[in-house]
């Protein structure tokens, strides 16, 4: 049977279509993602939530004159096959293939690009505002101007960027339209008041066409007094919030409130919709949705179904359902542990150590690891929300009272909070222990959330040390010694699996500002810092295989670094390779340079021609991929260092290393 989504190759083809068909349209969208993201994986639940949301919205709008903003951005993949991506989403999460997120090269359909939350509502104001500002010039005021909604997640909406567009939004009277897609879920089930207050507000929908209808019969009232209902009717109506506060909150900020609606309803979003463009102002149309609609073990299994199935991994559906679980091969050797289980593990362990020790997540409970915290101590766990701000000014308090906090915040997600890191944490001093997940090419989220820059943003600042386990086993060792130091202190860590050595019995502090020598060798000295020790060994033992036995050494601490190693290395060697997983500019192999420089260090200048080659990330921004193909793009490999190296010191190495 011919589906009327494969008639759909853009937006407004929706036009010409009844309610009836648009929510056929709706179902199809989601059937189409369940059996395709259910085969290559990628973001799955918050999708199957937001399909009618995407039919309604298009269908009547024009865009991209009319402009739909997607907070996120994993809650887009509907928008992305309505508007003409329908037969490429196979392609989504892979390398060369379409984006995970927004993204504005990708279509003109596409406003805004977003990996991080709350953002949708601050460029809708400029957006709109802007649309406004250029009538005005040309003086076509009175013309039809283009329609701005942003679709924003209730989980969203703990990030206080959200709020303080959402203020600016009510003060100027900008005619914007928010979908607050109302589902009870960021990847985890959401937390705090405002979560309360959304529980408070979405079971009763009735109160709100209740409301409306009294309003409405008010204002008809005969002999006159219509008229005078809707002369006093401010103060009327702010007497009648006191009996049904659901829209008090937006109402307060100056913003119409419509809701609650059914989100998976396409009529009743149609019209909501219609009536709050029609209103030239701010307007919230607040959606009920449930995430991972239409899958039965996402929908039917509660709070921790629809987190489960957040994302869903490649093959994990088939025929509509999970698919069966492989038995496990009894003679398969065991994966090594991720550093995410590692880092949780040893959370638990430090704090029954130290009862000082707290950990501090940003809505990313499990994806830090910090669930594990959660369940097993959970007076020494705190979630605050999508508010990464709030989460570093929370640890600072705690620091005040002489409490060890650690904040488990991704790389990516911790440039949200970089004032605070500057002003309230290494400006004061304060125990706090930042310990970032996902640091280095993250994989198929891209550019969004690659952690890449965190090396040089913190490198600069006064006070904190910066430092990085080149295994599991050294990040046990690490945040034991983190935990324990008297000041800021940043830890940087991969995403996935370890390197497969044993973890130690028992934790051991670090010196601080010590490097570790692990391979001796003439001429050339690899000094790598993080999973760039891992690999500068490769690389050593492909110029090993070649006749070339080079030195490398662990460096663990981009600041302070250790001058004493450095000198030791410059003595010997004629090269330095300073290998990282971070950008070059400001990052580990420049804070090198600089040290050298600085104390007198010869490897710039050096009458054997002494050198320091950087290997690193480019000042580029690395499109998504899985992380081995994006290694192999931007050199970041043992092959492609070791051909470096050969180049650099006239030397041939046969094999893949020469082809790198």
């Amino acid at each position: 049977m011919t589906r009327l989504l494969d008639r759909i190759d853009r937006p407004q083809d929706l036009h010409a279509l009844s309610e009836e068909e648009l929510q056929q349209v709706a179902q199809e969208v989601r059937e189409h993602i369940i059996d395709t993201v259910g085969e290559i994986g990628g973001h799955f639940g918050a999708n199957l939530g937001t399909c009618e949301i995407a039919v309604a919205v298009h269908s009547l709008i024009d865009s991209p004159r009319d402009k739909v903003l997607w907070d996120v951005g994993h809650q887009a993949y509907p928008h992305k096959i309505l508007t003409g991506r329908r037969d490429q989403l196979p392609t989504i999460r892979k390398y060369r293939g379409l984006a995970p997120f927004c993204s504005i090269p990708e279509s003109e359909h596409d406003i805004m690009g977003a990996g991080h939350a709350s953002t949708s509502i601050g460029y809708g104001v400029g957006l709109s505002e802007a649309e406004r500002l250029k009538a005005k010039t040309a003086g076509t005021e009175d013309a039809d101007p283009p329609k701005v909604v942003a679709v924003i997640g209730d989980g969203s909406m703990t990030g206080g960027v959200a709020f303080e567009a959402a203020h600016q939004a009510g003060g100027l009277g900008t005619p914007l339209v928010v979908i607050l897609n109302d589902n009870g879920m960021s990847i985890s089930p959401n937390v705090g008041a405002l979560s309360r207050y959304f529980q408070r507000v979405r079971p009763n929908p009735k109160l709100w066409h209740g409301r409306e209808r009294v309003e409405e019969a008010l204002t008809d009232l005969p002999a006159g007094l219509g008229g005078l209902v809707e002369r006093v009717g401010p103060p009327l109506k702010g007497s009648m919030k006191l009996l049904n506060a659901q829209g008090e909150l937006w109402e307060s900020l100056d913003w119409a409130y419509v809701g609650v609606v059914d989100g998976h309803d396409v009529h009743a979003l149609r019209l909501a919709l219609s009536k709050a463009f029609a209103a030239n102002r701010p307007v919230v149309v607040h959606v009920k949705t449930v995430k991972g609609k239409g899958f039965a073990p996402a929908e039917d299994g509660g709070l921790e179904g629809m987190e489960q199935w957040h994302a869903a991994k490649p093959n994990s559906i088939v025929g509509g359902a999970p698919a069966p679980k492989a038995p496990a091969d009894p003679d398969a050797p065991a994966k090594p542990p991720t550093y995410t289980q590692v880092f949780g593990e040893r959370m638990i362990e430090e704090v029954r150590a130290d009862r000082r020790v707290v950990g501090i997540t940003a809505a990313m409970n499990s994806g830090t690891g910090l669930n594990l915290l959660q369940v097993a101590e959970p007076d020494h766990y705190f979630d605050v929300g999508i508010a990464e701000q709030q989460a570093l000014l929370f640890a600072s308090g705690l620091a005040l009272e002489g409490l060890k906090p650690v904040a488990a915040i991704y790389s990516t997600f911790l440039q949200r909070a970089y004032d605070q890191i500057v002003h309230d944490i290494c400006l004061q001093e304060l125990d706090v222990v930042l310990a970032m997940d996902r640091a280095g090419l993250v994989g198929d989220d891209g550019p969004t959330h690659h952690g890449v820059f965190d090396i040089a943003y913190l490198r600069a600042l006064p006070n904190i040390v910066v430092a990085a386990p080149r295994d599991e086993a050294q990040l046990v060792h690490m945040l034991h010694t983190a935990i324990a130091h008297d000041g800021p202190f940043a830890v940087r860590y991969p995403r996935g699996e370890g390197t497969g050595v044993p973890l130690p019995p028992a934790a051991s502090r670090i010196p601080v500002g010590t490097g570790e020598l692990l391979r001796r060798g003439e001429r050339v000295a690899i000094l790598g810092y993080g999973s760039g020790v891992g690999v500068g060994l490769e690389a050593a033992a492909i110029l090993s295989d070649a006749g070339h036995e080079v030195t490398v050494a662990d460096a663990r601490f981009a600041k302070p670094l250790d001058l004493g190693l450095l000198r030791e290395l410059a003595s010997s060697h004629d090269l330095l390779v300073t290998v990282e997983e971070g950008v070059l500019a400001g990052g580990f192999g420049a804070g090198v340079w600089e040290a050298c420089e600085q104390h007198g260090i010869d490897w710039a200048t050096g009458a054997n021609g002494h050198r320091i080659l950087r290997v690193g990330l480019p000042d580029a921004y690395v499109t998504h991929g899985k992380p081995a193909e994006l290694h192999a793009e931007v050199g970041f490999t043992g092959e492609a260092v070791a051909a470096r190296i050969a180049t650099a010191i006239g030397a041939t190495v046969r094999g893949a290393a020469a082809r790198a």
